[in-house]
């Protein structure tokens, strides 16, 4: 399944920094994208997601379920955006940028994922706010 370029998705909710919200947002995404994506879109897209909503929980809010992580998705036209925003003290994302992380490391590989499974990335000056594109191409039929 391929996405039409009439396909059209917009998601919006403000959350408890919990790790159970993020998984019960990401399986609403995925039931929602089924019609809109094919297989390794939807993989790169619910990643992506994943990982910005699973970042701003652990690292801005600390998973405090008394703190709240904002996420709005849009898919349209070929081309998804994620922002997502907590409301922690952010951080140096410019130092983090090129940081790879090796491979028995247990973390640190957020910015890395979020830089090569997306088209685009943008964070703001204090760092607890991320704009994520990722634009999608057609999956080549054999």
């Amino acid at each position: 399944m391929t996405l039409s370029a009439r396909a059209d998705l917009e998601m919006r909710q403000d959350m408890p920094a919990t790790f159970e919200s993020v998984e019960q947002f990401v399986v609403d995404f995925r039931e929602r994208s089924k019609a809109l994506l094919d297989p390794k879109n939807r993989f790169s897209a619910e990643l992506l997601l994943r990982e910005a909503l699973a970042n701003a929980v652990r690292h801005g809010s600390h998973a405090d379920p008394n703190k709240q992580v904002r996420c709005r998705l849009r898919i349209k036209r070929r081309r998804l955006l994620i922002a997502v925003e907590d409301y922690g003290c952010g951080f140096d994302w410019r130092r983090a940028w090129d940081n790879q992380a090796g491979a028995p490391e247990c973390s640190g590989r957020g910015v890395e994922i979020l830089r090569k499974y997306s088209s685009h990335v943008r964070y703001n000056d204090r760092g607890n706010a991320v704009i994520i594109v990722k634009r999608f191409v057609e999956e080549k039929q054999p």
